[in-house]
């Protein structure tokens, strides 16, 4: 496996393998890697010659206040892992090497950021749309493999794709769980064991919404009511959101018809969780 720090260095790199009419599998991360950026990097390789994982916490994503100091960044497990999982090169930028002292273009996505994560997080998906064009950029990928557990940071990424007519394939993986359901995620390792045992009504609320489509319910304000009522009686809970939306759109819906994406954000303890599912009735 080959490490590469330097933007030019891997964009030189990029250029060779195009030059040869290789194709490029891209995944990009934060790091922090678990079995569900691997099934990530399993969907790229199918589907290229290079498969390329980039590591960067990004720090123009995070809000004040929110973890980017505290993120966790094990260098040594990450690397073991992604040459484990054959990945060909490992793109591992600093930020001096992403953004310039004085960088002011963002890319700036105005209907899909707006609500779910987006209503609490202002700004948060203009630096991930910012991002994830830079490192498009500077890998230049023929595929991009994206989790759907981040759903409405997947829908924004198919809308910048779409409307800057940028010449990249996205992928959608499926969420990947822990054997009890909890969706695998970097930030689970700042959960207490009890807190733990909690992170579960996610995933079981979930379940539960989908028991209640099959039997028959489709009104969204009976459905979330429910839910919330669950929720209220999980100790260190507290609901961000319980949001039922067009899974195209985003837009809030108030039955359940088509393609609805059922999303959770959920506060267990300290630590902000998510989680969704597509209802199709």
């Amino acid at each position: 496996m080959e490490m590469i720090r330097s933007v030019r260095e891997m964009q030189q790199r990029a250029l060779e393998e195009r030059r040869k009419g290789r194709l490029i599998g891209f995944v990009p991360t934060m790091g922090c890697l678990h079995a569900g950026h691997l099934s990530l990097v399993k969907l790229a390789r199918a589907r290229a010659d290079l498969v390329v994982l980039s590591i960067f916490v990004n720090p123009i994503q995070f809000l004040p206040g929110e973890d980017f100091a505290c993120y966790p960044r094990p260098v040594e497990r990450d690397e073991a892992l992604c040459l484990a999982a054959g990945v060909d090169v490992l793109f591992y930028p600093d930020n001096d090497q992403m953004y310039a002292p004085d960088h002011s273009v963002v890319i700036q996505e105005t209907f899909l950021s707006q609500g779910l994560c987006g209503a609490s997080r202002p700004g948060h998906f203009n630096g991930v749309a910012t991002v994830v064009a830079k490192l498009f950029n500077i890998v230049m990928p023929d595929v991009a493999v994206f989790g759907q557990k981040d759903a409405q940071q997947l829908r924004v990424i198919h809308r910048m794709i779409r409307d800057l007519n940028v010449p990249v394939e996205i992928i959608s993986g499926p969420i990947v769980r822990e054997a009890d359901g909890l969706a695998m995620s970097s930030r689970n390792r700042y959960l207490t064991p009890a807190e733990r045992q909690d992170a579960l009504c996610l995933h079981r609320s979930l379940d539960y919404v989908e028991s209640r489509i099959r039997e028959g319910e489709r009104d969204v304000e009976t459905l979330r009511n429910e839910l919330a009522s669950r929720l209220a009686h999980v100790p260190s809970a507290r609901v961000e959101y319980i949001e039922f939306v067009n899974d195209e759109t985003l837009r809030p819906v108030a039955r359940v018809e088509g393609a609805v994406l059922v999303a959770l954000a959920i506060r267990i303890g300290t630590t902000r969780l998510i989680d969704n599912t597509v209802l199709r009735s």
